[in-house]
């Protein structure tokens, strides 16, 4: 059985995220390094595990959450399918089963709002832990002018602070985002509502509701 633990520690892994956080910051994207990569490994796990899903699923979805943007190294555009190629190779490589490695590839080409649709449950948990991972340590370049700025680097420089709650009894997923008013206004995260009507459908998927708060306002 492949753990996270080991392939972390891959140097295929190592080498491919490292020129996939080159390509971001090149871009000026907001960082989608081991940082994020972590966080959405965690979160997607917890979802499951809080949801009473077979420890089985949950490392499943620990490992798609880790690798699911290193497709990024290829482009930025695109990167979830090229992504989802590139882990279903190196975990075959490493020896997990063929089954295994196919239900994280579709996981991972599942993950971005564009073509991404939640179709298993660790897809699922990967959309709603990606897009939950909201915050201003997400923003690397240089910012002269928060309140000029792109919005997408605003939103995430506003942010505070983000974390998911599942409540399994009342079936109900929560993202809570604490934000810095004087950047940017509650009203300014409609940006993100595309992705969090993903969010719902895979919360849906899992027999659940979704909600986003911000600052105790009830958004979704």
């Amino acid at each position: 059985m492949i753990e996270l633990s080991r392939i972390k520690s891959d140097k295929e892994v190592e080498a491919i995220m490292a020129m996939s956080e080159k390509q971001i910051e090149a871009l000026g994207f907001t960082e989608h390094s081991r940082r994020h990569a972590g966080i959405v490994s965690k979160w997607s796990g917890d979802i499951l595990r809080e949801l009473g899903y077979d420890p089985e699923r949950v490392r499943l979805a620990e490992i798609a959450g880790y690798l699911h943007d290193i497709g990024n190294c290829v482009n930025r555009k695109d990167h979830a399918q090229s992504g989802a190629i590139l882990v279903y190779k190196i975990l075959t490589r490493m020896g997990m089963d063929c089954q295994d490695a196919a239900e994280i590839m579709m996981a991972v080409g599942n993950h971005d709002e564009q073509y991404g649709l939640p179709v298993s449950d660790v897809s699922s948990a990967l959309i709603i832990a990606d897009k939950g991972d909201v915050h201003k340590s997400r923003v690397k370049k240089p910012i002269d002018n928060v309140y000029t700025a792109n919005i997408h680097d605003r939103v995430n420089l506003a942010a505070e602070r983000s974390y998911l709650a599942v409540d399994k009894k009342s079936a109900l997923i929560t993202l809570y985002i604490e934000i810095d008013t004087t950047i940017c206004s509650v009203m300014d995260y409609e940006i993100y509502f595309n992705r969090m009507k993903l969010c719902r459908r895979a919360a849906e998927f899992l027999g659940c509701r979704f909600s986003l708060v911000i600052n105790h306002v009830t958004l979704v």
